[in-house]
């Protein structure tokens, strides 16, 4: 066979010395192909140029290979980097990508999106939305009676009634508050971020919570409410020192927000991590060079799309019988923990 010309997937599975299921298994990615039979079959295929008809394979399989991605707040750094592994993810499993972006997150009319994705015939859907005041209410009426999976990303207040993946974030509060306080703090105050979102609500709860356990108040008079931006950052600390002006510590809900805290303390006089220490969430790449290097909480931002893709193409993957028996839609929740990095603007333990 010469390269170039047009090739099927029945030449491929001649020249393999293989069926031409087998050949379709590796094309799909199936992992029940044993490793030299896939060797030898890519290997024709890179010999060849053999590129399989999409539309075709489509209609025979009766899947579009095509995922619907609901999505929002991309200017934001933990939205844009879950939609990142959620578009890397869903390539190197062969799947393209229909995005769709809200301009309002907390919406909850969403009846004619999910028709129009459906309409679209993509295999499935992921909803990559923060969890805002009721706007997953249509999870617990629709999700059940869609006619392809959905896959939740973030988290969810209450029951989940579909698959979910998120961040464990009353784990980002509590790791960042012990840290803290293991630093020597005593008058540990927070920037929570937006209020309604399930993320700030989830670390102020952490906070309140490792305080509780070290014996210490949660003081409203600790509490400063931001909006995800480095300015509100910077005027959030200038309320919590005049609320609390024997503020030791920070923990602030975003890397960004803490930029706007060192700079407050900057003008203030306040040394870091002398007389304050402060600690974000999100670690971004410019985390490591503030000044003092910011200590910050990471989460598997990436890591929970490309989960997300994964959950959601096993759900594919199920047989109709099984999808109609209801197995697709086991409302499993997965939590990915997140990781403390220590930098410069906190003390450790040792040296409080």
């Amino acid at each position: 066979m010469k390269r170039g010309s047009r090739i099927n997937i029945k030449q491929v599975a001649q020249a393999a010395g293989v069926s031409t299921q087998t050949v379709s298994r590796v094309l799909n990615h199936r992992v029940d192909v044993a490793p030299e039979t896939r060797q030898r079959i890519q290997q024709v295929i890179n010999e060849t140029g053999y590129a399989p008809n999409a539309l075709a394979r489509g209609l025979i399989q009766g899947r579009s290979h095509t995922l619907g991605v609901v999505a929002y707040g991309l200017d934001y750094f933990g939205p844009s980097r879950v939609l990142t592994g959620i578009e890397q993810q869903a390539a190197e499993m062969g799947y393209s990508i229909f995005l769709r972006l809200l301009p309002n997150a907390a919406t909850n009319d969403v009846d004619n999106l999910l028709d129009s994705l459906i309409a679209r015939q993509v295999d499935g859907i992921i909803w990559s939305i923060p969890d805002i005041g009721d706007n997953r209410s249509w999870s617990h009426v629709r999700g059940r009676d869609l006619a392809v999976p959905v896959v939740l990303v973030s988290g969810m207040t209450g029951p989940s009634s579909l698959p979910l993946v998120a961040i464990d974030n009353l784990a980002i509060g509590r790791l960042a508050t012990q840290h803290l306080l293991m630093g020597g703090a005593r008058h540990v105050g927070i920037v929570t971020g937006v209020p309604t979102w399930w993320e700030a609500q989830q670390r102020l709860a952490g906070w309140r919570a490792t305080l509780a356990a070290n014996g210490l108040p949660a003081d409203e008079r600790l509490i400063a409410a931001g909006d995800w931006s480095a300015k509100s950052g910077e005027q959030s600390l200038y309320q919590l020192l005049a609320q609390s002006p024997n503020l030791d510590a920070v923990f602030v809900g975003n890397d960004q927000m803490a930029l706007g805290v060192l700079r407050a303390a900057h003008r203030l006089g306040r040394r870091i991590p002398e007389d304050l220490m402060v600690v974000g969430v999100d670690n971004i790449p410019e985390a490591a060079h503030f000044w003092p290097a910011l200590t910050t909480v990471r989460q598997r931002l990436r890591a929970s799309g490309a989960l997300a893709v994964e959950r959601l193409d096993g759900l594919i993957q199920q047989s109709p019988a099984a999808a109609r028996a209801g197995d697709r839609i086991e409302a499993k929740v997965t939590l990915l923990q997140p990781e403390l990095i220590v930098r410069e603007s906190t003390r450790s333990a040792a040296s409080a």
